[in-house]
């Protein structure tokens, strides 16, 4: 196999980016980058040299000609939309530039009648919502920083939430892409229809790989028409009950489109009440939102939990709380993780954390830990339930000490390969994948 180049790459010149883009403003230099999205860039690297510049192409072709020059140059670099994920996955050894998609951000068709929407990789998620909900559709992920997050870093970061339950993630969405190799040239891969079987699946290779393959520069999704109702339902109360709960809806007919389980600590902080909780949502016809809705609180209530039924401004309420207070933390101390499980060991793993939620089909969840001890501890015990425990968001000294990725499989040569075969020379995100790709 052949070794990832490591040489040692010239020094950025700005001005080859600037000429390139021919705008103003097009790149910004280090020293003259806002407080707040320097901070964002230091969370994502190793300590040391920051970056030179930030360069902010518009067009595909201007993206791909700037990956290029880096090419050319050998000079790493760090992609990004917004930078509201760039805290994300391993921390990045030594980016020369961070190149930003947020620019390239224009619809390019919405196919109504067909239920498929193509975009550029940097227009917002809310602004996708929004357009989208004009013709009363929608695409179905709710990933972290909503208002923020770009559509290529969510696909990136193959972010998504408990929509899941009923959609889907990203790569079961996700119809067709074209991305930036990297070596400045265009590919693309996909279509623009549900019924494509044309080329190699690169769209569910790119999902989740952190900017290490290509930089994605246009999407085509499935959208889905927006129900007439929705209701959520919550039961509360001890572990066991909670967790019979969750067996008999998994194993019922009922159809919610997002259901998880709470931890204690995360149910009172949203004036739920007290013990572990469920969480289920149902988006239908009225008729059936409420008969489901109606039939949860009936299980709850034989097996002795409190329930509530929330519906109109009070249900998006909560579920805005929600994902405020398991994504988002004032301490900038706390450790927040991905984990997978057994859905069957998910109340076992949330009664050993204050703050946690998790899928009920899919075993997915987020966690909040209090240090790197808890995480080796939870990791353990979501290994033995052949599950994993990655951090997503740490202090950049946490991330020095501990494998952030905590992958024991054995993929990891053939991901070493892919990587080569997509960045010779190493380029892209270096260290941020597993095993340090």
């Amino acid at each position: 196999m052949k070794a990832i180049s490591n040489d040692k790459p010239q020094g950025v010149c700005a001005t080859d980016f600037a000429s390139i883009i021919g705008e103003e403003n097009a790149v910004c230099l280090w020293e003259n980058i806002k407080i707040g999205q320097q901070k964002r860039i230091q969370q994502a690297v190793t300590s040391g040299k920051p970056p030179t510049c930030i360069v902010y192409p518009r067009t595909q072709q201007q993206l791909a000609a700037v990956i290029a020059k880096a090419h050319s140059h050998n000079w790493r670099v760090l992609p990004c939309g917004s930078g509201s994920k760039l805290s994300w996955g391993g921390l990045v050894k030594g980016v020369d530039v961070v190149v930003s998609t947020e620019r390239v951000n224009q619809l390019i068709e919405h196919a109504v009648g067909d239920l498929t929407v193509t975009v550029e990789a940097g227009m917002k998620f809310s602004d996708l919502q929004a357009l989208l909900a004009k013709s009363r559709q929608f695409l179905a992920l709710d990933p972290t920083a909503p208002e923020s997050a770009t559509i290529g870093g969510i696909v990136a970061t193959g972010d998504t939430g408990s929509l899941r339950q009923r959609y889907g993630s990203v790569r079961d969405q996700l119809l067709g892409v074209t991305f930036v190799r990297a070596d400045g040239e265009i590919a693309k891969a996909g279509g623009r229809v549900v019924k494509n079987v044309a080329g190699y699946d690169l769209m569910k290779l790119l999902t989740g790989s952190y900017g290490t393959l290509g930089l994605i520069s246009q999407l085509t999704f499935r959208v889905y028409p927006l129900s007439e109702a929705s209701g959520t339902v919550v039961l509360t109360g001890s572990a066991e009950a909670v967790s019979q709960a969750a067996d008999i809806l998994r194993g019922s007919a009922l159809t919610p489109v997002q259901a998880d389980l709470l931890s204690t600590k995360l149910v009172s902080s949203l004036g739920l009440g007290q013990g572990l909780g469920l969480i289920a949502r149902f988006q239908s016809i009225s008729e059936s939102v409420k008969e489901q809705s109606n039939r949860v609180l009936e299980v709850g209530q034989k097996l002795g939990l409190n329930g509530a039924i929330f519906a109109d401004a009070d249900e998006a309420s909560l579920w805005q709380r929600l994902q405020e207070r398991i994504h988002f933390s004032a301490r900038e101390s706390v450790i927040t993780c991905k984990i997978g499980v057994l859905p069957t060991a998910a109340v076992d793993i949330l009664t050993q954390v204050e703050l946690g939620l998790i899928h009920i089909s899919s075993g997915l969840g987020l966690l909040q830990l209090e240090d790197e001890n808890q995480v080796l501890q939870v990791r353990d015990s979501t290994q033995l339930n052949r599950g994993f425990l990655t951090i997503l968001e740490a202090p950049v000294a946490v991330k020095e000490q501990i494998d952030v990725w905590g992958y024991t499989g054995n993929a990891l040569p053939l991901m070493r390969r892919i990587k080569e075969q997509f960045d010779s020379k190493n380029i892209l995100s270096p260290g941020r994948f597993v095993g340090g790709i």
